[in-house]
């Protein structure tokens, strides 16, 4: 990754703290299932997964906020030991500046990625907007960085390593996994 990563991008992410991601089009592909009883359903993918929890054993926080309910993303989220879930957020930003006043950061401590118009005032404001590689085209005027996979297709995952690799954590972490 870092071959094809600009200093600027570099440094913004080093400077990151707390990464916050949307669900809905970023952690899940954008598509809404339901069952014939009416149950929602949503598909996460394992390596986004895995992504979240080494930030996490890392040092930086992680945070969804999302404008939709769903019982689906609290359980995900307590599984992979996310604690800063946010859901029915119609005013995103202001739901950001309240958790960065909660953890004493300033927002250009924080990597937000979205992929649609309810993100962009919080996208334009943080250290580091990232939209996975589907995300709407009103966005992509308005962020750093976009990743080469979809929203639900290990985006996140690319957006986690970004963050880890710009610390110099890539060859540390690798090296327990051996």
């Amino acid at each position: 990754m870092s071959d094809r990563l600009p200093a600027e991008i570099r440094d913004r992410a080093a400077a990151v703290r707390l990464a916050v991601f949307d669900v809905d089009g970023v952690l899940t592909d954008g598509r809404l299932w339901y069952s014939e009883d009416q149950r929602e359903l949503k598909a996460f993918h394992v390596h986004d997964g895995l992504g979240l929890k080494r930030l996490l054993a890392n040092g930086i926080e992680v945070a969804v906020i999302t404008a939709r309910m769903s019982h689906l993303v609290t359980e995900r989220m307590a599984e992979l030991g996310v604690a800063h879930v946010y859901q029915g957020q119609k005013d995103k930003l202001a739901c950001l500046n309240q958790l960065c006043e909660a953890l004493q950061l300033s927002l250009a401590q924080v990597c937000y990625t979205g992929d649609d118009l309810p993100d962009l005032r919080a996208m334009r404001r943080c250290g580091l907007a990232i939209a996975p590689a589907n995300a709407q085209p009103a966005l992509l005027g308005h962020i750093h960085w976009s990743t080469r996979r979809s929203g639900g297709e290990g985006a996140v995952r690319e957006v986690c390593e970004l963050l880890l690799e710009a610390r110099g954590l890539t060859e540390a972490e690798l090296a327990q996994w051996l």
